[in-house]
């Protein structure tokens, strides 16, 4: 097996994990992602809490739109350079204040006496979030080598899941303790202290000449794109090699009911031990990537994702057994870590380094298709197949995704 060397020398070591390019990506993916839940799940039992109607709080998760909208104003941060800091940190400095500022007003909103007043400002939370993740992708793709995109992209979605869950675990038990407007001020300087990073990171060096006019900015990147001999095979493969997994996840929780685990089991086993095993597949995916490179990568975590998702049909025949449960969580976490590091690192390598941000926020925003709407007839199927048939169903969904990732053998490294 040849050996991938990354730019800095080092053949997937402890010097590739601990350098302070992964340290970078692992903080930026932090900061990604505590806005997140601070405008669904925090928000949510805030505006509970206060006595607002179930109707109100569902028409909330329209203030996510932003998430998957992103592409429409991507071009403004590959168009325009802002005075100081450069092309990429300048506007994340920028992006970063302002959106330390939308968060801690949210904190002075009273959600029973200001509903609108609230629904503004978490849309200008989660449209300023929105920013921050696309700039933070472009600079982790430029900052990045192509070989180390697979355990950059590692770090930052760990980085992500414990800003995720430091905001949403860590927010409900401060707001027990000091109020909710508390929650929102203090995640406000938690954001602030990301400018800090921001101001010191390395600038990517990125010798590409990228648009010169808002025009170019908009059209351009899709040109580019759609113009390659294979494009319409890479948008294939972004839809469909999560698609297992999306189906099956959808339904796994009513699965775990129905077998019989308490809702304690599952919050312990499948919460909690499953966020590290998650975490631990991500590191140990990513640095594998660098050792085999993207292509065997793509191709050996994905058939371990589809036998991870096969393995839910053995908790059928092995009841509420918390060993096989755990088993079972292992491995699907593992591989689910490890398949995503692989996922994200491809999806960044498909970018051209003029277009990165309008590019990625294309590509990221399609990775999201699969879990909204090619999992919603999830249910269904279930309900019709049975648990073990849906479960090997789902496992089987992972084979066309596998079929497209063939195609790219001859250019994927």
């Amino acid at each position: 097996m040849q050996t991938r060397v990354s730019p800095g020398g080092a053949t997937g070591t402890w010097r590739d994990l601990l350098s302070a390019r992964m340290l970078t990506a692992f903080a930026m993916g932090f900061y990604s992602g505590v806005p997140l839940l601070l405008t669904v799940s925090v928000l949510q039992a805030w505006m509970k809490e206060a006595g607002v109607d179930l109707t109100t709080i569902g028409l909330f998760a329209l203030v996510g739109l932003p998430y998957t909208l992103k592409f429409l104003w991507a071009p403004m941060f590959d168009r325009y350079r802002l005075p100081c800091c450069g092309r990429r940190r300048g506007w994340l400095v920028l992006v970063q204040l302002l959106l330390a500022g939308a968060i801690a007003a949210m904190g002075w909103i009273s959600p029973h006496d200001q509903p609108m007043l609230l629904a503004a400002a978490a849309l200008a939370v989660t449209f300023l979030s929105a920013s921050q993740d696309t700039l933070i992708d472009a600079y982790r793709r430029e900052s990045l080598s192509d070989a180390e995109l697979g355990l950059g992209a590692a770090y930052y979605v760990n980085g992500y899941r414990i800003g995720m869950l430091l905001a949403s675990g860590g927010g409900l038990i401060l707001a027990d303790l000091t109020g909710f407007p508390t929650v929102y001020r203090a995640f406000a300087a938690v954001i602030l202290s990301g400018i800090v990073l921001s101001w010191r990171a390395r600038e990517p060096d990125n010798d590409v000449a990228g648009p010169t006019t808002l025009r170019q900015a908009v059209m351009l990147p899709f040109l580019e794109f759609f113009s390659r001999p294979g494009a319409g095979w890479i948008l294939g493969f972004i839809l469909l090699y999560k698609m297992g997994d999306s189906i099956a996840g959808q339904m796994t929780t009513p699965f775990y009911l129905e077998v019989g685990f308490s809702k304690t089991e599952i919050g312990a086993v499948v919460k909690l031990f499953g966020f590290w095993a998650t975490f631990a597949g991500g590191l140990l995916g990513g640095a594998l990537i660098l050792r085999l490179g993207l292509y065997a990568s793509l191709w050996q975590f994905g058939i371990l994702q589809a036998v991870s998702t096969a393995a839910f049909a053995l908790l059928q025949h092995t009841g509420p057994s918390l060993p096989a449960l755990t088993a079972v969580i292992s491995l699907e976490n593992l591989s689910a870590g490890m398949g995503t590091a692989a996922f994200v690192g491809f999806m960044a390598s498909q970018t051209d380094r003029r277009f990165t941000a309008t590019q990625y926020a294309l590509l990221s925003g399609l990775m999201g298709v699969p879990r909204v709407v090619i999992a919603a007839p999830s249910g269904w199927l279930a309900q019709h197949l049975g648990w073990e048939t849906f479960f090997y169903a789902s496992a089987a969904a992972a084979i066309p995704g596998l079929v497209v990732l063939s195609r790219f053998r001859s250019w994927l490294k």
